[in-house]
């Protein structure tokens, strides 16, 4: 993996906001949008190697290399978005361990990362966001908000829960927000939507535009009636 500094911005002690890919493409289509809606600059990118495999686009291929960055706001760093994750483990490792070099770099305050929770509960148009934590104390002093914490053990895998066990060792802080979804498949606009809701309440951050989600939700709701009034699924 290549990592390229384009700027070194004059920020400090700001939260870090760091998701990737995951299920219903909560971290990614998170990231993406608190970018578009902060209006936040690069200046730091990373390059993975190209992966092991093509994306047929229905007669034609897709070969490309993925590219994850870092962008700034006043306050705020983010990273990841992008299609993909690592393709390895050491590769995961190695982004892990550069994301929590870049918070001591700028003295993070906090880590937030974003995705998904998996439930057999019906949604409707109102999932929530439940939350975890990188210490008990942390856990109690989140669940004093009114947050609902997971419920369960359980194993979060990839960047979007290893990241909590990098800033653990680390010594800093983090906060695991995980929106409910049924299925992984689809883009979970609502659940994005969600889990944005619940880092404004944590951040005092104003992301802007939220009806936008529910719009797309929506509109993803209509398509796979569409398909099933059709047949197509």
């Amino acid at each position: 993996m290549e990592f390229i500094d384009l700027d070194h911005p004059s920020i400090t002690r700001p939260i870090l906001i760091a998701a990737m890919q995951d299920m219903g493409e909560i971290g990614n289509l998170a990231v993406q949008f608190i970018n578009k809606t902060i209006r936040t600059t690069p200046f730091r990118y990373v390059l993975a190697p190209y992966p092991n495999y093509v994306v047929d686009r229905g007669g034609f291929i897709e070969f490309r290399q993925e590219m994850w960055e870092y962008r700034y706001a006043k306050n705020l760093i983010t990273f990841g978005g992008g299609l993909g994750q690592p393709q390895t483990n050491g590769e995961l490792y190695d982004l892990c361990k550069d994301v929590i070099n870049i918070a001591k770099r700028y003295s993070v305050q906090l880590i937030y990362t974003l995705g998904a929770f998996r439930t057999e509960r019906e949604l409707g148009k109102k999932p929530i966001s439940l939350a975890t934590t990188t210490s008990p104390a942390l856990k109690d002093q989140i669940r004093s908000l009114g947050v609902e914490m997971t419920p369960t053990s359980s194993i979060i895998s990839g960047f979007n829960g290893l990241i909590l066990g990098f800033a653990s060792v680390a010594g800093l802080q983090g906060i695991g927000l995980y929106a409910e979804i049924n299925d992984p498949q689809i883009p979970q606009y609502r659940s994005v939507k969600s889990v944005l809701e619940l880092l404004e309440k944590l951040t005092y951050q104003k992301f802007g535009g939220l009806e936008e989600l529910e719009a797309m939700g929506s509109a993803v709701d209509n398509e796979i009636d569409r398909l099933k009034r059709s047949g197509g699924s």
